[in-house]
């Protein structure tokens, strides 16, 4: 069975970085859609960033400019590179995967998630 691994998060001061990584354990097959998403506190779950294998990139405004997705050479491992953090990226990070090329919200394999906290 294909499980997603978060791993990278952590307690950071406001304007820090933090480097977040997702692999598959078990057998390792190449998704086609791979992204992050977060939940805060209180708060529904919200997209952070998407990328194809081919590398095509989509992000939610309230990071761009300072958070970036991005996957390995194998395809197998997929990174978030969060930089300029803001307290209100205070949130349990998820990633998640799909064989559909085109990424959507109900990706079908879903990591347990990592916390990410930001202090003022």
């Amino acid at each position: 069975q294909v499980q997603l691994v978060e791993s990278g998060g952590g307690l950071v001061q406001a304007g820090g970085s933090l480097r977040l990584s997702c692999a598959p354990s078990g057998s390792v097959f190449r998704f086609n859609a791979m992204g992050w998403y977060r939940q805060a506190p209180g708060k529904q779950r919200e997209l952070v960033a998407t990328i194809t294998s081919g590398g095509r990139t989509n992000y939610a405004d309230s990071v761009k400019g300072r958070f970036t997705i991005s996957r390995d050479s194998a395809k197998i491992t997929w990174y978030l590179q969060m930089n300029s953090l803001k307290p209100d990226d205070t949130a349990v990070y998820y990633c998640a995967a799909d064989y559909r090329p085109v990424p959507r919200d109900d990706m079908p394999y879903w990591g347990k998630g990592t916390l990410v906290t930001v202090s003022s």
